[in-house]
């Protein structure tokens, strides 16, 4: 099952916001079973939005966007998406419920601003939200799942927490572990990399990641990861794969790890 992550905003493209929200989603549909094989970042216009969800849509079965579900001029997610799907933006009337309860408890007038994130693309569900106002939207389409949520971190890991148990895939396993190893170049350790990739062909999937001074203090991070329908099994796979690097890199240097 692949993965398609979409981030939508200016402030990210500018470089005045990082972009942690990504990072998050792909960590989390990593481990509940998906091949996150792409994400992008678009600015916070229509066609651009429309393109991304219908690039994700000829991709993935799941496509999941983060940013522009507020009240403001320039979010333009949800219109986005009732285009790119070729569906009418309706006012969805949980979803209203679901806002205008927010600002009851708040004293506050429910304004045409606050009323837009109401509107959702026609078969839509929206997803509440604890943490702030604006609801996160699922719908499915074509046999596809799509799920966007809002651009305020805590508000789409709540969102994401809460509907994780829907996305799953059922009977797939992830698992990941990574060993340090010092006093060997990254060139020097390619040759095992490469080596222990071949003995485990289709089995593991092992990256360095180069974390000192190659010529003067070299310090090298391996991680091998692995996906199966074993807990049990991708877990040992990856530990025998770590085995055969320890093994091969004292041989290089006895001090090493």
């Amino acid at each position: 099952m692949r993965a398609y992550v979409i981030t939508i905003g200016n402030e990210i493209l500018k470089g005045r916001t990082i972009n942690t929200n990504a990072a998050h989603i792909g960590r989390v549909l990593t481990y509940a079973g998906y091949d996150v094989i792409r994400m992008v970042v678009v600015p916070d216009e229509i066609d651009e939005i429309v393109w991304a969800f219908r690039d994700g849509l000829s991709r993935a079965d799941l496509i999941v966007s983060t940013g522009g579900l507020g009240p403001t001029f320039d979010d333009k997610t949800v219109e986005a998406l009732a285009k790119a799907l070729n569906l009418e933006l309706e006012l969805n009337q949980e979803a209203y419920s679901m806002v205008k309860s927010k600002y009851d408890k708040l004293g506050v007038e429910l304004t045409r601003e606050r009323i837009k994130m109401a509107y959702m693309p026609k078969g839509a569900k929206p997803l509440p939200n604890p943490v702030g106002t604006a609801p996160g939207v699922y719908i499915e389409y074509a046999g596809r799942r799509i799920l966007t949520l809002p651009g305020v971190p805590a508000e789409m890991e709540a969102i994401l927490d809460e509907v994780l148990p829907q996305l799953r895939v059922p009977g797939r396993y992830y698992y990941e572990e990574s060993v340090v190893v010092r006093g060997i170049m990254e060139s020097a350790l390619a040759p095992v990399v490469n080596d222990v990739m071949r003995l485990n062909a289709g089995l593991v999937y092992v990256k360095s990641h180069p974390k000192g001074i190659e010529i003067d203090k070299p310090v090298v991070e391996v991680e091998v990861s692995a996906s199966g329908s074993s807990e049990e099994e991708v877990k040992g796979r990856v530990k025998e794969a770590i085995r055969q690097i320890l093994d091969r890199a004292k041989s290089i240097n006895p001090q090493c790890c």
